[in-house]
């Protein structure tokens, strides 16, 4: 035996591919990959080092700790409750950690359930997009014992560059969904100024360099602001799953009494560009909204 803990990484999307990658190349785990369409598994075991299991039970029957990373609620409760779900092969004293950005409903359901059959879980949903995935520096935010976080840290260091436990279960997908709320706002607010700013005919990369080294720089305004100019909207992190995490915020605002009728507002205009093919085009695309609409 190696000593090496057994790790399963669920889910080989936009996100999950190189963090599993990463997760391989440390070369500090025993990695298996799961994902449900079999020609990403393939692809992944071409690239990096670790085993493919072609069934979740093959994929997590001996795994320490379990990791997944998915679209929405509906797929977690696929992977997990369904007749050949996880629920059902799941070691007893493994470690779940899940960082897909769901409901904090589901993040709770999901402690309570895994709690029952002594596995620990934490949800530790994650922000830095696909650019934070390959170059392993996503945030962190996680929700769960702060001892099982401790214990898995150095798994998740090999994608992150930093881990906040925010409180217990649930707390974690709470902080994404701020994150989420933050970013719809500074995405409007950076495409009304650019929008004003075309009209009046500035030149817009003295503009963005002007005004990024004051008060109104952001992440989006450095790295989106020269490229929304330009209506290039390929970077990622498309519409369709913003639209699903303003979805969470709206839907858990409505239980706390939070007014997010800005929120709401961009949450509309998305959905009005992913209608009007802008499905998986990355969030920027915001800035075309009153183009497609006037």
């Amino acid at each position: 035996m190696s000593g090496k803990k057994n790790v399963t990484f669920i889910g080989l999307g936009t996100m999950g591919y190189p963090m599993a990658g990463h997760l391989s190349n440390s070369g500090l785990f025993n990695v298996c990959v799961f994902n449900r369409s079999q020609d990403k598994s393939d692809k992944w075991i071409q690239e990096y080092k670790g085993r493919v299991a072609k069934t979740i039970k093959e994929a997590v029957s001996d795994a320490d700790v379990v990791i997944t990373c998915t679209g929405r609620d509906e797929d977690m409760m696929e992977i997990v409750f369904s007749e050949n779900g996880m629920m059902a092969y799941l070691k007893s004293g493994s470690i779940f950690i899940d960082h897909t950005t769901t409901s904090c409903k589901l993040a709770k359901h999901l402690n309570e359930s895994l709690k029952s059959k002594d596995i620990d879980f934490i949800d530790a949903p994650v922000s830095g997009g696909e650019a934070g995935a390959v170059n392993g520096v996503l945030t962190v935010m996680a929700g769960g014992d702060k001892d099982i976080l401790e214990s898995c840290e150095s798994i998740i260091k090999t994608y992150s560059k930093s881990i906040t436990l925010m409180g217990e279960a649930g707390a974690g997908q709470l902080a994404k969904m701020v994150n989420q709320i933050c970013i719809a706002g500074l995405l409007q607010g950076l495409s009304e100024g650019l929008l004003f700013a075309e009209a009046e005919n500035l030149d817009i990369d003295k503009l963005l360099s002007a005004i990024s080294g004051g008060a109104a720089q952001s992440w989006q305004m450095v790295n989106r602001g020269k490229t929304m100019h330009q209506r290039q909207f390929d970077f990622g992190f498309a519409i369709k799953w913003m639209i699903k995490d303003l979805g969470y915020c709206l839907d858990q605002a409505k239980g706390n009494q939070t007014n997010l009728s800005f929120t709401q507002d961009v949450y509309d205009r998305y959905t009005n560009l992913m209608s009007n093919g802008h499905k998986y085009s990355d969030t920027s695309a915001l800035i075309a909204f009153d183009e497609l609409n006037n």
